[in-house]
């Protein structure tokens, strides 16, 4: 122990010892992440999707308001009447021929319980 004045101010130890403490807080650090996911996902506030959903989420061309859409089970119509515009224009935001504003693809977000990053 290496003081300053009367209060330590380092701590020398062998280097082996260093790594298994490095070791140690990784583990720590781990078992913490688990903990959060775990509870993050009693609460509500995570889920769990199957890995064929995520799998077509990152195919290249897909659009992520359909696949939510389509994963929560809603119609074209229960979404489009949910976040206040119509069919066809939901069709078009689907693919992917008309862009929407930002307010749009908020609600939509909101409607599917998404966040706007999982739908943009």
């Amino acid at each position: 122990m290496i003081k300053q004045g009367d209060k330590p101010e380092w701590a020398v130890v062998l280097y082996r010892e260093y790594l298994e403490l490095l070791e140690k807080v990784e583990m720590l650090q781990d078992v913490q992440d688990y903990d959060s996911a775990k509870m993050a996902l009693e609460e509500g506030k995570e889920e769990l999707l199957p890995e064929s959903f995520v799998n077509e989420l990152l195919e290249e061309g897909a659009n992520p308001v359909k696949l939510w859409r389509e994963y929560r089970g809603l119609t074209q119509k229960k979404l489009a009447d949910a976040v206040g515009i119509n069919v066809p224009y939901l069709s078009q935001l689907e693919t992917s021929k008309r862009k929407g504003s930002l307010e749009v693809y908020s609600a939509i977000a909101a409607a599917l319980g998404v966040t706007l990053d999982d739908i943009v």
